[in-house]
Parts: C-alpha cells; structure tokens; sequence
C-alpha cells in the first residue's frame, strides 16, 4: 500500500558531489544548484536546453535593465543570436542606444557605486551604478544616430524592426571601418536577420534624437500599430507551421508585457483562435504581490490568454538578479544545446503579415457572420462551433500545405 506523502517525495534525492574546482559551468548548475533560486536557476537552464530549443519553437526574448552598458551584448546576447538560440528581441530603447557605444569605439568603464555624483557631474563623467562614462560618449552617440536618422531611406513611418535594422547596418559599417567585431547587437542582428521590437520608441536617447529631427521636418515616424500585428504574427508564424513559442524574459517592464500581448492580440482582439506562448522563462527581481507586471507569475498570464494553460509545466520564474542569471543561461546553454538553424525572421514580415491579415478576416467574417444572426432572430452559433470550423480552415490548410510537399 502507497504511503500518502509517497507523491511528494518523487523527487530526486538530495545527494551533490563535492565542488572540486574541476566542473563546467552546466556541470555545477546540474549538481549544485538543488533548491531555492539556484533550484529555479537550474530548472530555467533545463527547461531552456531541453524544450525551448528544440528546432520547432521560435524564441522571443525580452530585455529591460542596462544590460548592454554592463557589457552583457557582447557577452551573452550576440552569442545567443549567433547559436539561433533566440529568434527575435523586444527591447528598451535605452538597451539599444549603449549598445552603439561600443561599435562606435567608445568606452563604458567599470567604476564604484559609492562616487560622489556631484564630482562625477561637476568632471563630465555619468554613472549606470558601477559604469563610468564619459558624458562625451552621449554626445557621439546623438550625433552618429541623428546623422543616420537624416538619410533618405529613414524619412517615412517603420515599424520600430524595421529602424533597428537600418540602424545596425550602419552601425556594423562603422564596426568594421574602426576594425571591431562582435561588438554590437544592432549590428549582429543586422546580419542574422533577428528583427528587434522596442515597446516604447520615444523613451530612450534614440527616441529623443529621431523627436528632435521631427522638429526640423524629418518625416522619420515609428508606426507601433505595425510593430503590435508584426510581433504578433511571429507568434501567429509559429504556432501556425506547426512549431511552437517560447519566451525568454530578462527582467519585467514593457518589454515583458509586450511580448505577452501578442497573444491577447491574436486572440481578443483579432478574434483568431489561437491558446497562447508554450514556454515562459522569466528571470527578475520583481515580486508577484504588488500587482505590477513585472512581477506576474505565468499562471497569472493564463487568465488573459497569454499562455496556454496547458502549458504550465513548461513555465519557470528565476527571481535573481539579470546580471547574474544572463551568463550562467548562456553558458549552460552553450555546452548543453547544439547550434539551431537561424529563422532569419526579419526578412520574413512580410509574408508572416499576410496570413496574419488572412486570418484575421476570415475571424471577422464569421464575426459579423454572428452579429447578423443575433439581428435577424436566428440566434448566435456557439462559440465551440465558431472555433470549430477556424481549427477546420487551419487544418485543411495545413493538409493542402503536406500534400504539396509529397508531390515535390
């Protein structure tokens, strides 16, 4: 006979082997970090490795925080991008602008959180908390985007992907002309074709710098209307070609709600029937209880249709510190998940908007296909048949898409 606390003691014995000095980065999370936040840090790292980066799942990942002044770009995220371990990025603005710093061979420098900020002003130096830089480097930075901004091919409204990667094509030219590499994430998503979203274009210097050649007559515009439906018809993409979405979170803020948003997007708002993001990895420092977003676990998110509640095992939140969480992620995927084919998502808007725009009227067809039914007396179909036959158009759909590829 079954003891009644057998259940909860179906996990694994905790029994570690002594740190030698000898183990890998993975070795040490796999055998070390048994409980806690390390438990949950090892739990992220295998949910990542194990799940999110099999070949099917297109991986969005979200960064708030000064990640890139402290030099996390060049450390984790162009590694990550290069592997074809995340697919697409939302943003700050602010993550974005210090990231030019270092292809424009400008210097960030490690400094001390107790400065006096009245001296670091009255010298010209400006502190990220332990970062020191010249105020010079601000300067340089305007300067070089306000002179890209200017050009010909900026002066129309784009969607904040498609800037991003303007601006790193030029970034990555002046990477090169000064004999740099891999110094940007601009410039390396330029050339991966990894699109980069920033929720919200004016708050940040490259926001501040485009608003004031508005005022000098730059018809340069960022349309977020075009970066909500492209960011939600690469989830769209995704589910629809058989694959699934994850979403690696750094931090909280708009970023996070950005992304998740795709889904109430799809769902609520364009009426395609759709479940939500299959893997959410969030590492932050924020807590649950206060109500911000920040903090909002992933079973929260399921209330809204941001993910698929199915999908909850496949959901784990690492609340530590970004800085920290960021490179022990990157190096345990690294020695645990072999290179992925890249997705080259950018170049591939395009045809993702029109099944998105496709589908979208077909939800607004039987949409209004109801509302006629309610005025005339007929009565509304059930909602489970209205989905019934969207999974039916999706299905043949799908169908007509494999027979084609056998014919081949």
């Amino acid at each position: 006979m079954t003891r009644p606390s057998a259940k909860y003691l179906r996990g694994q014995r905790i029994d570690p082997e002594a740190i030698t000095g000898k183990e890998t980065i993975a070795g040490l999370i796999d055998n070390a970090f048994l409980a806690y936040n390390a438990g949950r840090m090892r739990e992220g790292c295998q949910l990542f490795t194990q799940r999110m980066l099999e070949p099917d799942v297109t991986v969005g990942m979200t960064l708030t925080g000064a990640m890139t002044p402290a030099g996390l770009g060049m450390s984790c995220l162009i590694p990550l991008m290069e592997l074809g371990f995340v697919d697409w990025i939302i943003s700050t603005g602010a993550n974005l602008y210090h990231d030019a710093h270092f292809a424009l061979g400008l210097a960030m420098h490690r400094g001390t959180p107790g400065a006096d900020d009245v001296e670091l002003r009255d010298k010209g130096v400006v502190r990220i908390y332990d970062i020191f830089f010249d105020y010079s480097v601000l300067l340089s930075t305007d300067a070089f985007i306000r002179e890209v901004s200017a050009r010909e091919e900026f002066q129309r409204p784009m969607s904040s992907a498609e800037y991003h990667y303007l601006l790193g094509g030029y970034v990555r030219e002046r990477e090169r002309a000064l004999g740099l590499s891999r110094r940007s994430v601009l410039s390396a998503a330029h050339a991966l074709e990894v699109p980069i979203y920033t929720s919200s274009p004016g708050d940040s210097s490259i926001g501040m710098n485009v608003a004031e050649q508005a005022l000098a007559g730059s018809k340069l515009r960022f349309d977020v209307s075009a970066d909500v439906n492209e960011t939600a018809s690469i989830v769209l993409e995704a589910k629809r070609t058989g694959g699934k979405s994850g979403v690696l979170i750094v931090g909280g803020g708009s970023p996070k709600n950005f992304m998740l948003q795709t889904e109430p997007q799809i769902q609520e708002v364009l009426g395609i029937d759709e479940r939500g993001h299959d893997f959410f990895l969030q590492m932050t420092d924020a807590r649950p209880d206060t109500g911000g977003l920040s903090g909002a676990t992933p079973a929260e998110a399921v209330s809204w249709g941001k993910i698929d509640p199915d999908q909850l095992p496949g959901t784990v939140v690492v609340y530590t510190d970004s800085s920290i969480a960021l490179p022990l992620l990157t190096a345990y995927a690294r020695e645990r998940k072999a290179v992925r084919p890249l997705k080259r998502l950018y170049g591939r808007r395009e045809a993702m908007m029109e099944r998105l725009v496709k589908e979208y009227r077909a939800a607004q067809k039987f949409r209004d296909q109801r509302a006629e039914e309610s005025k005339s007396g007929t009565g509304v179909k059930a909602e489970g048949a209205v989905k019934a036959v969207r999974k039916e158009a999706v299905r043949k759909e799908a169908v007509g898409k494999e027979a084609v590829g056998k014919k081949r």
